[in-house]
């Protein structure tokens, strides 16, 4: 079974990477991209579409990363103090010691 799920995703990735392969082939048609102040970038479309994605994605990351950065920070606080609570509780619970 474990081999058979091993395949499986191995077929899925090569399916993903031979259409993309054949979307970038059926691209290579130079297109041009105007910017302002009359500059402009000729590129293959695949390359201007591998932009654009790429742009989108880091845009994506830069716009989580603070979130995810205080969420970070709470969870840290919330197991320190998990900890503490749990030291505490079992201090509470020990018999003193007799001497």
């Amino acid at each position: 079974m474990n081999q058979l799920t091993w395949l499986l995703k191995w077929i899925f990735r090569a399916a993903i990477f031979f259409t993309l392969l054949a979307f970038a082939l059926n691209n290579q048609q130079d297109v041009t991209v105007h910017f302002f102040f009359g500059h402009e970038w000729t590129a293959p479309l695949v390359l201007v579409v591998l932009a654009a994605f790429t742009l989108g994605l880091a845009a994506g990351v830069l716009a989580m990363l603070p979130r995810w950065l205080k969420q970070r920070r709470a969870a840290r606080q919330a197991r320190r103090r998990a900890v503490a609570d749990s030291e505490l509780a079992l201090s509470t619970l020990q018999p003193p010691h007799e001497s």
